[in-house]
């Protein structure tokens, strides 16, 4: 019962996110550095099974060249179910690729580190999991240095049996400014 309702909570998260990044000017001369992150908001709403999600993932990069771009990235991630509840906070670095501002590879480290509680019988599970993300996607732009992202991504690391995650697919959508 806790893999699926875990899978459902974090697969509604995930969809219902969105990323955002920015680039600083200074002067002339444009800056490399990029800010943003991505947040997300999700649940499952009724009388069995009513839950709350809560996504934060800030992220600080650099354009090491035009198509290149390297930095951390970090993920906090709380649940709150009826039956169960969790907390997991997530941190490591990630690249992105761009080709032709139409399509991006990215890899990206996670070490994760999660407690997480069975409301009904009470029992408590805390420990980490590392994951290593490999995708891509496609890019449109909607603004003056503004792309709009649409992606998938598959953690290589991942265990059906031994995994707190119920899939090693992360669908993302979002947006992303400064590139």
């Amino acid at each position: 019962m806790k893999k699926p309702l875990l899978f459902f909570i974090i697969s509604f998260t995930f969809f219902a996110k969105a990323q955002i990044g920015t680039s600083t000017t200074a002067g002339s001369a444009e800056s490399k550095w990029t800010f943003g992150g991505s947040a997300g908001l999700g649940g499952s709403f009724g009388s069995n099974s009513g839950g709350t999600s809560i996504y934060i993932s800030p992220r600080i990069g650099y354009k090491l060249t035009e198509n290149l771009e390297a930095g951390i990235v970090s993920d906090l991630n709380w649940t709150n179910a009826k039956y169960f509840s969790s907390n997991t906070i997530g941190v490591g670095p990630f690249v992105n690729y761009y080709i032709a501002r139409n399509f991006y590879l990215s890899g990206m480290f996670q070490e994760y580190f999660f407690n997480q509680k069975n409301k009904v019988t009470k029992v408590k599970y805390s420990g980490d999991e590392a994951a290593l993300y490999l995708g891509g996607g496609y890019m449109q732009r909607i603004g003056d240095r503004a792309y709009m992202q649409i992606g998938l991504m598959y953690n290589v690391l991942y265990k059906e049996d031994q995994s707190v995650f119920g899939s090693g697919f992360v669908p993302s959508v979002g947006v992303v400014f400064g590139l």
